[in-house]
């Protein structure tokens, strides 16, 4: 015989084997909501007057816009509709014009779950996943569930092309 003890293994506890399910269950749903099969779409109307969060170009005569920066050019400034704006989804951001020759850009991602939104209507960028809408000239949350704005992003407009910066 031996002179070895019989030690009861551990277990993981019952708080760890929770925590693991609910980082899984997270992992798979944040996976789910966060893909596209639309490269781009756009739609024209209304615009909000709201505090400007966003990162603003304008375009004409210098503007505010850096003029010959590097980065990612995303459209010319005439493909972005007034009142409206367009999801570029490959580079994760949503850019719109809420009024003549002003163009704002903020992250495609909800701040709900995610999921990237799909279109600009009435002023109003759209999350398809679960409802919630912002405003096309702030980013702010106009209805939930999302609670906190889309992030701005940055982008610069020079002559009739606007880049990611």
């Amino acid at each position: 015989m031996t002179s070895e003890s019989l030690q009861p293994v551990s277990a993981p506890a019952r708080r760890t084997v929770m925590a693991a399910a609910g980082v899984t269950g997270l992992a798979v749903a944040l996976t789910a909501c966060g893909g596209s099969d639309d490269k781009s779409s756009s739609s024209t109307s209304g615009s909000q007057d709201n505090s400007n969060t966003a990162s603003t170009a304008t375009t004409g005569g210098g503007g505010s816009a850096a003029a010959g920066s590097g980065g990612t050019a995303l459209a010319k400034t005439s493909d972005i509709p007034e009142g409206g704006g367009k999801v570029f989804a490959d580079q994760g951001v949503v850019v719109t014009q809420p009024s003549a020759g002003t163009f704002k850009a903020f992250s495609s991602k909800c701040t709900h779950a995610g999921c990237a939104v799909k279109d600009i209507s009435n002023g109003v960028i759209n999350c398809p996943c679960h409802g919630s809408q912002f405003s096309a000239t702030d980013g702010s949350v106009k209805k939930g569930p999302a609670t906190q704005p889309l992030p701005a992003a940055k982008i610069t407009v020079s002559g009739d092309e606007i880049k990611l910066a």
